[in-house]
Parts: structure tokens; sequence; C-alpha cells
């Protein structure tokens, strides 16, 4: 069968069954290119209607580079042809597929199948992060992808070298079982105009449950894969909030991923007559009511004071953040249960919980109808078993029992991952779990990436614990040189910050191990699995390695976790994630001498200058952290101790007497920075804390009073001479005894 009439043939399927249909072409990059643009003219498509994402210039269609296959989210194309010969990455695959309509086909234009694990492109190239070479890159992904394009249904295959067809990729079928309409409820409170713009039954049910938000203490819980047009509902419903004349504030990781949101809110006060002002990330009503935009660790600062809050594409922020959220008057998360975009069970494991504790009457929907194409599409399925979107742990039943003495504890190589789908799939899900934004790239790099290896618990043939880690460090004079004249070496997180942020010039030299993830199964969490995996790595690497590091959004757990296990604060980033609004913290657990070494300079640094930061760029952390990162760095307290004669005096005078601490705070801040990393002389939570915040942090007396539930500003100042009563008999020396001998 020629070329043209195989994609006629699954171009008529495809439109018969409102399913799409994948056509690999391989061989040469120009008889590829040259087969792409027959196959495009025997399906009939569009100029208009079709996108080609290739590094090559000069085409008639619609034309992107690869690495800018983002910005076909959202958007809808009767084909998308992926050139895989230059910038293929997992990425663009997963972010393009879900762009073509019911009817339409994928191309994908990829070298000869036999061939294509074993080339070397510029993807390779960014695995190779030194001191590893493009030649220790290996091709299990590649290899995997071939195999389920050749066996998946729906799947046709055409060799340019041959000119000959391999597979049809027909499936047989006829037309799709008919969806249930979309309807319009009859109490509806939203407007016509919401309910006639749904594409699905399942739609109209979720622009409905959305009404709830009209009250206050509700929360809506909107669940779906990618596609299902879950975004447009929460879009209808933001206008729909506006044209009554409410505040309505949303929120996602970026503004990109809330476009479709803002459109259909767009449209719907612009179908009402209401739409006074259309700005880019704000659109105003002739009601008063807005549709407004803010970044994560913006938004949830104005959570309480906006009418409703909508989170899109929730999944992709961290729990503890989303928790923020729950303070609004009414809010809704919209979220991915798989895909790119994060796989969804951080939410839906760990904060569903919490949200079910929480004031709100909680509305949970998930939408199944895909809105492009049909249900069952070959597609769809392919790219959830190819890229792992559907990934996930082994069910509950399956682990319980599982406890640190019964957990098998093992390497685990990336040969047996590519080869035993049940180990990947549990594996990587655990990984997406411990992690509140996973591609599939990430996929890649644990199969293929020299730097990175893997580490489990075991239970009974089940992984109930995995931690992801990356080679780091061990680089040469030269390399070493260019990153602290800034050059970014990609893959070395630690040696990085340390030498081109933090100024060690040595801190790429020794090797270490950065644990990148480590989770444990949500059914056996607090059971002490994950120190128990911790444990098993740092007894199996030895000295084979000159220290054990971590990099991570700080929370107080996370800062008490890792300390528990041995690891210790060098770093606090001075700029937080704009997503999550943490902070990150760097530790390191140091093995050999070397190691020792690395620690203990940059442990020391990081005791000299947190303390100015913590009144200037570390101002807005919580104190909960700066507790948390103090208490866990292994840094001599004594050189913050040493008080001239006039300093103890002031201090005791202020602690014990008439004295005023706003008079001279530069030992009252070394007092306090000496307590916070020192165990020796322990206040309660609430008095550490007004130590961060006032003293530290330099906050207003006021405002300080207020956050800890103080009755008064006189009952904090009050409670922070106690605390310094209680480091002055601590820390005191002769001349701070007598001083406050003369007060007692």
């Amino acid at each position: 069968m020629s070329l043209s009439a195989a994609v006629e043939a699954l171009r008529t399927e495809a439109r018969a069954t409102d399913q799409r249909r994948l056509l690999v072409v391989h061989g040469g990059r120009d008889a590829c290119i040259d087969a792409a643009y027959t196959a495009l003219d025997a399906a009939d498509v569009d100029a208009d209607d079709a996108t080609l994402l290739t590094t090559r210039e000069g085409f008639a269609y619609d034309r992107l580079r690869p690495k800018h296959a983002r910005r076909l989210l959202g958007t809808t194309r009767d084909a998308v042809v992926l050139d895989a010969f230059e910038e293929f990455s997992a990425n663009a695959l997963g972010q393009t597929i879900g762009a073509v309509d019911g009817g339409g086909l994928y191309l994908l234009l990829a070298p000869p199948l036999d061939d294509w694990p074993d080339r070397r492109d510029d993807f390779d190239e960014s695995l190779a992060v030194p001191p590893y070479t493009v030649d220790d890159v290996t091709s299990r992904f590649r290899r995997r992808l071939v195999t389920t394009l050749r066996q998946h249904p729906g799947v046709a295959i055409y060799d340019t070298d041959d000119d000959r067809l391999e597979r049809d990729g027909l499936m047989g079928e006829g037309a799709p079982p008919v969806s249930p309409e979309p309807t319009t409820p009859a109490d509806h409170a939203f407007p016509e105009a919401a309910y006639a713009s749904c594409l699905t039954r399942d739609q109209s049910r979720a622009v409905q449950s959305l009404e709830r938000l009209r009250e206050n203490g509700s929360a809506v819980v909107l669940e779906a894969d990618r596609g299902r047009g879950k975004s447009s509902a929460a879009g209808l419903a933001a206008g729909s909030l506006a044209a009554e004349g409410r505040d309505v504030l949303v929120s996602a990781p970026g503004f990109r991923g809330a476009e479709a949101l803002f459109d259909r809110a767009r449209e719907l006060l612009d179908a009402e007559g209401v739409l006074a002002d259309d700005e880019e990330r704000r659109l105003r009503a002739t009601t008063g009511g807005t549709v407004r935009f803010l970044a994560p660790a913006d938004a949830v600062e104005e959570a309480t004071e906006a009418d409703v809050v909508m989170v899109d594409e929730a999944a992709a922020l961290p729990v503890r953040l989303l928790e923020r959220f729950l303070d609004a008057p009414s809010v809704a998360f919209v979220t991915t249960v798989h895909g790119y975009e994060g796989a969804g069970r951080g939410f839906s494991v760990r904060f569903r919980d919490r949200l079910r504790r929480s004031r709100h009457d909680v509305t949970e929907l998930r939408l199944e109808d895909p809105i492009r194409y049909a249900r069952g599409d070959p597609v769809e399925s392919w790219a959830f078993r190819a890229l792992l979107l559907d990934a996930r742990p082994a069910v509950d039943e399956a682990v319980e029992g599982a406890d640190p003495e019964s957990a098998r504890f093992r390497a685990v190589s990336a040969e047996e991952l590519a080869s035993d789908e049940h180990l990947l799939g549990e594996a990587f899900g655990l990984l997406v779990l411990a992690h509140y934004r996973t591609e599939p790239d990430d996929l890649v790099r644990l199969l293929d990436a020299p730097n990175l290896s893997l580490r489990a618990l075991t239970h009974d043939g089940h992984v109930v614990s995995v931690a992801l880690l990356a080679r780091e460090g061990g680089l040469d004079e030269s390399t070493r040189e260019s990153m602290y004249d800034g050059a970014r070496v990609r893959g070395n997180m630690i040696p990085d910050v340390l030498t081109s942020q933090l100024r060690d010039r040595e801190a790429a030299a020794p090797v270490g191990y950065r644990v990148m993830r480590i989770a444990t199964h949500h059914a056996v969490r607090s059971e002490g699995l994950g120190s128990r995996l911790l444990s098993g790595i740092h007894d199996e690497i030895g000295a084979e390695v000159d220290y054990l590091g971590t990099g991570f959004g700080a929370t107080p757990e996370l800062l008490r976790f890792w300390r528990r296990n041995g690891y210790r604060t060098v770093h606090l980033a001075t700029t937080r994630n704009e997503a999550s609004g943490e902070h990150s913290a760097v530790m390191l657990r140091p093995v050999t001498d070397a190691g020792v070494a690395l620690h203990d300079r940059n442990a020391g640094r990081f005791r000299g200058r947190v303390e100015a930061a913590l009144s200037d760029a570390l101002r807005d952390v919580d104190a909960d952290v700066v507790r948390g990162a103090l208490r866990a760095c292994d840094a001599d307290a004594a050189p913050l101790l040493d008080l001239s004669e006039y300093e103890w005096r002031v201090v005791v005078g202020a602690s014990y007497g008439p004295g005023l601490y706003d008079a001279a705070p530069r030992p009252f801040r070394r007092l306090a920075m000496a307590h916070l990393l020192d165990d020796r002389a322990p206040l309660d939570p609430r008095a550490e804390r007004l130590l961060v915040r006032k003293v530290l942090q330099a906050r207003p007396w006021q405002q300080v009073a207020d956050e800890l539930e103080f009755v008064s500003t006189g009952q904090c100042m009050r409670s922070l001479g106690a605390a310094y009563r209680h480091l002055v008999d601590e820390y005191g020396g002769e001349v701070a005894l007598e001083e406050r001998e003369r007060y007692e």
C-alpha cells in the first residue's frame, strides 16, 4: 500500500471514530520531511490547521522549534508533525500530542527505528553532565519508545528507506459510542451562556458544581486527564461569578497555564455584555466583579481578600502552599490527574485528607469525557504508556505491614527498570509523588542519565520507598575555574551553588551524591521507612564519595527530617521559588575528610552571613524555617558570644533592668543566633519565633505581637525580656552575671 493510500485509510478511520491516529515515518531526514508533506496532502489537511515542529526552516505550514513545543498547549490542530531528528525530547512529545483534534493525525518523523536508540542528539548532550560525556548516556528510553510504537494499536509505521508500510495502524473500528450531550440545569444560578458554551455533559456538570462557590465555606475539586475541558469549565464559572460582581482570584504555576481559564471567562463576560476592561491578567466587569491572576506565592497572601479563589493545575504546586489557599472564603482546585504538568498524586493523596479536615464543604468531581476526541483514543493511551503518564505506586493493600525491619534495601539499576515494567511503574510512581512537578523528561533521565542512580526499599516485591541520587562534583580544575567565573555546569547543583554563588573555589573537587528525591508510599508513611532508606544508602556507599547532600524547598518538617538523618545546613537561598514560595535549603552529610572540610568551611560561612541576610533578603522567611535551618547548622556558635563588656551590660540591662533592646540591637542578634545554633538552652517555640521575627528579622513590634498572638505589644516586649534572661543565664560570663546581680 502506498503512503498516500495508507494515510487516507487512517484519516477515514480517525474521522469515523472521532479519535486520532499516529503515523511514524522513519528513515533519512529529508525523505521523512518529504513523506510528511505527502501525508498531509493525502489527509487533506489545511496549512492553517497543521503545525510542524522542526529545526528546519522554509515550510508552508505553521512551524515551531521542538524546544518551543509548550506553545501548543491549549491549542487544537488537525495535524501535528514532530521532527525527532534534532531537539527531540519526551517533553516535546507529551506537550504536543494532546493538541491534535478528533479525526486528526500525529506524525512522528524519526531516524531508522532500528538505529534510532543508538544515535546521539542534543538531548543526549544535555544528559551528559560533567564529568560524564555523551558516550556515557544510554538509550533505554528510546528503545522503550520504539517497542511501544511497534506494538500499540492505532500506530502506523512507514519506512522511507524501503518505501514500505510496516504497519497500517488501522483498528477496524466504526463510529464511536454516542456521548451524552451537555445540558442546562433547570435551576441554574450561572447565566445560560455558561452552559451553552459547554461541549460535554461532564463539562456542564462541572460548571454546575462550581456554582457552589457562590456560598462561603465551599470548596470544589475538579480532576481530569488532559483535554477534558476542566480549565474551560473553571473559566466559565469565573466569568459568571465576576458578572455577579464578585472578585475572583486565579492562580496557577504560571500564567500560561491559566490562559484557557481567562479565555473562557472573557468570552462569558463579553456574551453577557458586562466586560468593561480586558487586560492580560485582569478582567473587569461593569458590575464591579473581577477575574485576576497572581502567582501562587503572592496569591496565598491575598486569598482571604478575594470572594473566590481558583487554583488551576493545583497538582503542580506543593501541598504546603495549597493548604494556605484554604483560608479563602470559597476555593476551587482544578488539576490534571496524569500528564506532564504533574501527576497529581501529591494532591490526591496528601492534600485531599487535609482538605476534608478543613472547614469547607467539599464537592469533588472527575471529568472523564475528552473534549477534542472520543473515549478510547489509541494515541492518548499510547502516550500514557510510553511516557508513564499514569505511573502510580503499588496499591495500598500490597504494602500493608511494611516497616523498617521487614523492608529490603536494594540498589536498582537502570537496566532492571527498563526490563521490568512493574518495577519501573511503581518506582517512578513514587518519584512522581515526591515532587509536585514531574515531566516526561524525568523518565528519560531515570533510564539514561549516567549521573543518576536509584535506591529502594521493597516489601513482598513492591516498592515502598525510593530515593533518586545524582552524582556531583569530582570536576577537573579547568571546569571548576569556569564555574567559579560564573559558567553553569549542568547536573551539579550543590557544587554550583557553593562555587558560583558562595565563592568556594574548591567546592566542586570533592565527589558527592545528592538525594534529588525521596518518597515513601503514602500507606506506610511515618513508619520510619524514609530514614531506613537513607541509612541503607549511607551504609552502602561508605567512603565511595566524600559527602551526601540534598537541596529542597525548605519547610520545618523537611528540615527536621534531614537533620534527624545527619544532614546539616550550609545554605538557605535568599530568593524564593515563584510557584512554591519556598526558599531552598542545601544540607550536607560529610563522609570523608574532604567532605568534612567542605562542610565545615561552608557551615561556618553560613553562620557568618545569615545574621545579616535575615534582616534583609531573608526577612520574609517563615520563622520556623529559620529555626529549623539554624538548628540544623553544625557551626561553632562560640564566635557569636564574643561580646564586649559594654554589650553584655546592654543585654543584661534590657532583660533584667530598665534598658532597651532597641538602643543596641547587635548583641541581641548575636545571642539569638548563638541560641538557635545551639541545643543547650532550649526555649519554647513561641519564644524562639519571637527571637527570629523581632530580633533577627527586625519586624515592627505590633506586627510581631499580632502574628505571635500576644495580647499587646507590651506583653510581646516582656516576653522578649524573659527570653533574654534565659540566654544571659546560659551564656553570660563573669561581667554579665555581675551586672545581673545589680537587679536581683
